[in-house]
């Protein structure tokens, strides 16, 4: 167990010394199901930071292949991460990460941390990747949710279509009043809880963005745990009706999707979604204030495109 009378700790293996005198402090949950072919390079990353959290809690959301294993493992050897496992479920649906989450939230509440890390068991990240994003929390008072972009595939994730405000759910670090004002995460079956998250944020007032000079590895495809790509489109168009994207955005980010692979298809199922959900009229699990926040930004970013595109094209005098 960690000490809070003012010693260090050591790891049992003697490799890494956790000063917890030195400030500011960060934790971290994972939500872990199934994820014993990439747990492993999430772990070896965190273990080699030049800043170490104070507590990692992973949870396991009811695994039934090797993940309980390789993390207990390294609980013998590094008496800072805890494993808490959760029943085993047949039914998956994306609000139980969240729940997975808010568990180790719980457990997590009565240390003396500053940040609070969301973090996928499928990323791999750089030594220093967590001193760079407190780095920034320190430089930005009112930064309350950062992250960086991640690298799929062999591509990092393209900003065009989305915004620098946006933060991937795959990696979230939030400022500990940050967390706190917004409730936490919101368990939404649909999914979207990283996005509810930013959102709520910035219209509380607070600073989000995504700090692009650094990035990570995301070793899992989005959305295909156990679905083909388009598949995985439609149901991310499901998604942002759910989470209220405004019409004009959708069409113009499907046409965009549609010059990705797979070229034609992702964009065209994406779109597909989207209008399902619209003609069924789909119930939306969000306050309307949230769904007006997000359209509106959607909006002013179209605009400052269009603008840009103009600028592009005028012609020298």
């Amino acid at each position: 167990m960690i000490k809070l009378d003012g010693s260090s700790v050591c790891s049992k293996n003697g490799e890494a010394e956790v000063d917890l005198f030195r400030k500011p402090y960060y934790v971290l949950i994972t939500a872990a199901r199934n994820e014993a072919a990439n747990i492993e390079l999430t772990i070896k990353s965190v273990i080699s930071q030049t800043h170490l959290p104070l507590r990692w809690v992973i949870v396991s959301d009811g695994s039934t292949d090797g993940t309980d294993q390789i993390v207990k493992d390294y609980c013998r050897g590094y008496d800072w991460i805890e494993l808490i496992r959760r029943p085993e479920r047949s039914e998956r649906h994306f609000a139980a990460k969240a729940e997975a989450f808010n568990l180790g939230y719980v457990y997590l509440k009565e240390l003396p941390y500053q940040f609070i890390g969301n973090l996928d068991a499928d990323v791999s990240f750089e030594k220093d990747f967590f001193a760079f994003l407190i780095k920034k929390f320190e430089e930005n008072p009112r930064l309350g949710i950062g992250g960086a972009p991640f690298q799929e595939g062999g591509s990092i994730y393209d900003y065009r279509f989305s915004s620098i405000e946006h933060v991937s759910g795959a990696c979230q670090l939030f400022r500990r009043e940050c967390f706190e004002d917004i409730g936490g995460y919101v368990p939404l079956r649909g999914g979207g809880i990283d996005v509810v998250a930013v959102l709520t944020a910035r219209m509380r007032g607070w600073q989000t963005r995504t700090f692009t000079d650094k990035h990570y590895v995301h070793h899992k495809k989005e959305g295909t745990a156990k679905h083909s790509v388009p598949q995985a489109r439609f149901m991310d168009g499901q998604k942002d009706y759910a989470l209220g994207a405004h019409p004009a955005w959708m069409i113009f980010r499907s046409f965009y999707q549609m010059t990705r692979t797979p070229i034609i298809i992702g964009g065209t199922a994406l779109l597909a979604g989207y209008l399902s959900s619209m003609i069924k009229r789909t119930q939306r699990d969000i306050p309307k204030e949230l769904i007006c926040y997000r359209r509106r930004d959607q909006l002013l970013r179209l605009n400052a495109f269009f603008k840009s595109l103009c600028l592009f094209r005028r012609p020298l005098s």
